[in-house]
């Protein structure tokens, strides 16, 4: 008996009880539930803040000549801002689709839905490019008058970021894995986002 081990040092030594490595009840990460890697989101907060701002300068402008504002607003094209932005919203639907058929492991319905988020991406383009060329027709430029300025420079850096997320979403298309395509789709919701904030403020704004 004199070799027996007592209980207490019996449960010292036993597996439940050795020493548990450093930081493994460390707290989650308040980023760890976020899709995708923590640098899109980076690249995301920091266009957001560029959108932003420029949507405040915007604003102050505006307060020192409304008048002249709204006559210059009443040249857009608010009937097909608002198809684009019916496009953008679904375009995001699709794209959210394309990030559960991901996961899921279903390659060919994470394409498709990658495909038709695109193709709604092309057609928002078709669009505002038909709207830049009709403004244009009738002489209005970005010197026409402050909004106009604002116009083109918030609408045309949100069609090139439209451009960019075609491209991004074709690419993850070839090979759509979970990481990508939720990277891909969360800088998607970015540009659908910006939109959604650009329309009312540029558009209906009285």
């Amino acid at each position: 008996m004199s070799g027996a081990v007592p209980p207490s040092r019996a449960s010292a030594l036993s597996p439940a009880h050795e020493e548990r490595p450093q930081g493994s009840d460390a707290p989650p990460s308040p980023f760890s539930d976020l899709p995708g890697d923590l640098m899109i989101w980076v690249l995301i907060v920091s266009e957001l803040l560029v959108f932003g701002a420029g949507l405040v300068a915007f604003l102050s402008v505006r307060l020192t000549d409304p008048v002249g504002f709204a006559a210059a607003q009443a040249e857009l094209h608010r009937i097909g801002a608002g198809i684009n932005t019916l496009i953008l919203i679904t375009s995001g639907w699709l794209a959210a689709r394309a990030t559960v058929a991901a996961r899921a492991g279903c390659v060919a319905g994470a394409r498709w839905n990658l495909a038709g988020a695109a193709g709604l991406g092309l057609a928002f383009l078709a669009i505002k490019s038909t709207e830049f060329a009709d403004l244009s027709a009738q002489g209005i430029s970005i010197e026409t008058h402050p909004l106009f300025t604002f116009y083109y420079l918030l609408t045309g850096f949100h069609a090139a970021h439209v451009a960019a997320g075609v491209v991004i979403l074709g690419l993850i298309g070839w090979r759509p894995s979970p990481e990508a395509t939720e990277n891909g789709v969360a800088f998607w919701h970015m540009v659908d986002l910006v939109w959604v904030l650009l329309f009312p403020v540029i558009y209906l704004l009285r």
